[in-house]
């Protein structure tokens, strides 16, 4: 039995329309045949006239104000619509008909009733339309001569006719209702499906490539245009042919389809201007045919048939892949590391203890210096060891970082001459620092660390152009106080940005990664920051694109040399 689930539902909403459509021309047809019999000067009955106009009329605003379908249950919803139009044809049958006979428009509510309401409601407004029909039949006959059981017989044949339409009419609309309850579950299920598919696809890690037979990527993930890099086009689809570039991956792709079968492999793709990526990647076919390889069905494919199968291609960037290894291998050795040199620190002091009270004792100047060697070693095993455990706790917090103020530029300058001392010839830079005075919270050891190694990894990518390197300081509109290490270095790949400060991940296989990595522990520790950013550089030669690395300082709580609540009172 049908129930109100219908209610709003396209399919008999259409259905619904279509009926008062039909109404409406009914409606007008009557109208018509009264205004033609004005035409061609035959007597027409005013009130007839007057009956079909307003029946047209009603018709017309139930058309314009019905939105929804009315609930299938017999009730007053349907008066304007069912019973109207029992009552209007029972008014042509009996008041209007001579020789014409509207019994046929009584098919237009058993179809509306058997369609779009209950079986109990369909059953009844047939039953009304067989007893009107009767009463017709009794009326004809009350005023003309004539075989009235031929006449009964007639109207008996014409309503079991309509209690087999109703019948068959309201199974039809419970299959019609199965049917579209099944597709309706089958599109939530698939755009479910769909919904589930694309958020994956929006976050996976990996690239995902969908390619056809043609070498069209049909989709691609973000992951994979960001490994694809601005060559991709941005419309979709596009053909991977003309990055020759990427040509191993086609090569792969081509071999899934002749195939059939999955593929896997590391494929190197090299850009101009950029390091080698190395990539892993893996194939499927969305199909399997028994005969893909052969040359129908590459004839087939050309046609753009939906039915031919799409390789979808997982690519892998091998850096993260052994930056994670690396990752994982450095928590367990920092795990052990900690544990050893814990265990170390405290027979340590006691040799340091000894070796002190050792010193006290003895006079032989050999002995002595043995004496100190032993020391000297002591204390540097010292330093490792808390370096080592300073490391596997990851201490970020600023408070236990040296909180020395250091004027900057009177820094920088002493770090960038002892830095260039080592190879005058080659460590040229342009100097421009504009932080005058000001001072920063940060231990000048480790300032000197995070410098020499933003230098040194500048100095490997730069031109060999006297003004290929470059470092400024300032300050900002906001009061931050920076200073900017810059080379004209070819532009870092959008994979590798993404990953630059994590520890061991390098565009490099002889690089350990762990530079730029230390560069922002050391950074964080002391409440500053560091950022990677491609900017242009105004220089002789003109306006030069580069790499710029950036470390901005926390501001300063007080200038130096003024009195501190914590400063130690010397009397």
């Amino acid at each position: 039995m049908l129930n109100r689930q219908r209610i709003g539902n396209n399919t008999f909403l259409r259905i619904w329309l279509a009926f008062l459509n039909g109404r409406v021309m009914v409606a007008t047809l009557l109208a018509l045949q009264q205004a033609a019999g004005l035409v061609w000067q035959i007597p027409v009955n005013p009130d007839t006239l007057a009956v079909t106009l307003g029946y047209l009329g009603l018709t017309l605003l139930v058309r314009i104000v019905s939105r929804t379908v009315p609930s299938p249950q017999p009730g007053p919803q349907w008066l304007s619509t069912i019973g109207v139009d029992i009552v209007m044809f029972g008014y042509l049958q009996w008041f209007v008909s001579d020789s014409l006979t509207y019994t046929p428009l009584y098919g237009l509510p058993v179809l509306m009733a058997g369609m779009l309401g209950t079986l109990m409601m369909a059953l009844g407004t047939t039953s009304i339309i067989t007893i009107m029909l009767l009463i017709g039949s009794w009326w004809i006959g009350q005023k003309t001569s004539g075989d009235n059981a031929q006449r009964y017989m007639q109207t008996a044949l014409t309503a079991i006719g309509y209690f087999i339409v109703t019948y068959l009419v309201h199974q039809l609309s419970i299959k019609l209702h199965a049917e579209h309850s099944i597709a309706q579950r089958s599109r939530l299920a698939a755009q479910t499906q769909e919904d589930v598919s694309a958020l994956v696809m929006q976050h996976l890690s990996e690239g995902v490539l969908v390619m056809d037979r043609q070498d069209m990527v049909r989709l691609v993930n973000p992951s994979a245009r960001l490994l694809l890099g601005d060559a991709a086009p941005s419309s979709m689809p596009f053909e991977l042919r003309p990055l020759t570039n990427w040509h191993p991956l086609l090569a792969l792709v081509r071999q899934t389809f002749d195939t059939a079968t999955q593929q896997s492999a590391d494929i190197d793709i090299t850009q101009s201007g950029h390091s080698p990526m190395g990539l892993r990647a893996r194939t499927w076919l969305t199909t399997q045919h028994p005969k893909l390889g052969n040359a129908s069905n590459s004839s087939n494919s050309s046609s753009g048939d939906s039915d031919d199968p799409l390789c979808v291609v997982f690519l892998q960037d091998l850096r993260e892949m052994e930056a994670r290894l690396r990752t994982e291998k450095l928590a367990a050795m920092g795990r052990m590391s900690a544990a050893v040199a814990h265990e170390i620190r405290n027979p340590l002091a006691a040799i340091m203890q000894a070796n002190a009270l050792l010193e006290e004792e003895l006079v032989d100047p050999v002995q002595l210096r043995l004496s100190r060697m032993v020391q000297q070693n002591a204390e540097r095993l010292t330093r490792i060891t808390e370096e080592v455990l300073d490391i596997a706790r990851v201490r970020h917090q600023i408070d236990n970082a040296p909180s020395a103020t250091i004027p900057l530029d009177e820094s920088i300058s002493q770090i960038f001459l002892d830095w260039q001392t080592q190879d005058p010839k080659r460590r040229v830079a342009l100097l421009a620092l504009g932080a005058n005075d000001t001072q920063v919270n940060f231990d000048l050891d480790h300032l000197r660390r995070v410098m020499v190694n933003l230098m040194d990894n500048a100095l490997r990518y730069m031109s060999a152009q006297p003004d290929a390197l470059a470092i400024q300081s300032g300050v900002t509109a906001d009061g931050l106080v920076f200073v900017q290490v810059w080379s004209d270095g070819a532009p870092l790949e959008k994979s590798v940005a993404q990953h630059l400060f994590e520890p061991f991940f390098s565009s490099e296989s002889r690089s350990s990664g762990l530079g730029l990595y230390i560069c922002r522990e050391l950074c964080s520790r002391h409440g500053a920051s560091i950022r990677y950013q491609r900017m242009s550089l105004p220089l002789q030669r003109g306006l030069i694109e580069g790499n710029a690395f950036i470390v901005t300082f926390r501001k300063t709580l007080r200038l130096p040399g003024t009195p501190s609540l914590f400063d130690t009172i010397m009397v």
